[in-house]
């Protein structure tokens, strides 16, 4: 048994599906998700192992964002499991789901980050929502994330308005970092940035997944991404995953638009 922060007792899960030796720390099954008549994702399938970068990527409005949403719960599923540490997400009670959502952390796209709240403030949000810690102790914290993310001290206390695009995107990471979770989940974090500054915040996601050991779950479109830092990639495409593996299984995919995704005009010089 574990203690969350209020100090009540909650069941570890034991018996998380191993693959090939790998823990399976969040799996989809068979989900389909629509909105009225349109089906976005029809019995979709997913496995994320713990410890690794999966790059999620697919083609405009084929429903990445949708998954992402619907596995943590801000859309609704027509049918099928998804499990999360061991649990069925949509069968837990209110404070099961509650100690679920504090081990992962979120990095939505563009940032999403409060627009009348500094950055320590946006930081603050998940402690207040979970934790009982003084004020103090809430600010300190906020200063480390803030500084783990590579933005300087007084970034934190400016408004998203004052930021860049780059600091907006470390900002929101250090909101996402706030309650050390396991599992991080990336929407689009490099879209909109120079590719120095992409690429500089790759390289800040493989040193943070190095040294506090989470998980990585993102949705891109950034060729560069998908080939620096994700150790597995799955494709959605017809409502389903269509392939998943590495970046060379990527490369020798004979499917028509994985093969001009990944050996197309713009990823010619990879080739």
């Amino acid at each position: 048994m574990a203690q969350n922060d209020s100090g009540a007792e909650t069941k570890e899960e034991n018996l998380l599906p191993v693959e090939a030796g790998r823990e399976v720390i969040l799996r989809a099954q068979d989900v389909t998700v629509a909105f009225g008549k349109k089906v976005v994702l029809d019995h979709l399938n997913l496995d994320v192992y713990r410890g690794e970068v999966l790059g999620f990527v697919g083609g405009s409005g084929q429903g990445k964002s949708v998954l992402m949403r619907t596995i943590l719960g801000l859309n609704p599923k027509r049918s099928g499991v998804i499990k999360v540490f061991g649990h069925d997400f949509s069968a837990v009670s209110d404070a099961e789901r509650k100690l679920i959502e504090q081990r992962w952390g979120v990095l939505f796209q563009q940032g999403a980050l409060f627009s009348s709240l500094t950055v320590k403030q946006n930081v603050q949000l998940p402690m207040k929502e979970h934790l009982r810690l003084s004020q103090k102790l809430m600010d300190e914290l906020a200063l480390m994330k803030v500084e783990m993310v590579g933005l300087p001290r007084d970034a934190a206390d400016k408004l998203p308005s004052e930021l860049s695009g780059g600091m907006i995107k470390r900002a929101a990471l250090a909101r996402a970092l706030s309650l050390d979770p396991e599992l991080v989940f990336l929407d689009e974090p490099t879209s909109g940035l120079d590719p120095i500054g992409a690429a500089d915040f790759d390289d800040l996601i493989l040193k943070l997944r190095e040294t506090l050991g989470f998980t990585v779950y993102m949705v891109t479109h950034d060729l560069d991404s998908l080939h620096s830092i994700c150790d597995r990639i799955a494709v959605l495409a017809e409502k389903r995953v269509l392939v998943e593996g590495t970046i060379e299984d990527m490369m020798h995919c004979d499917h028509p638009w994985v093969k001009e995704y990944f050996r197309g005009k713009r990823a010619l010089n990879r080739v």
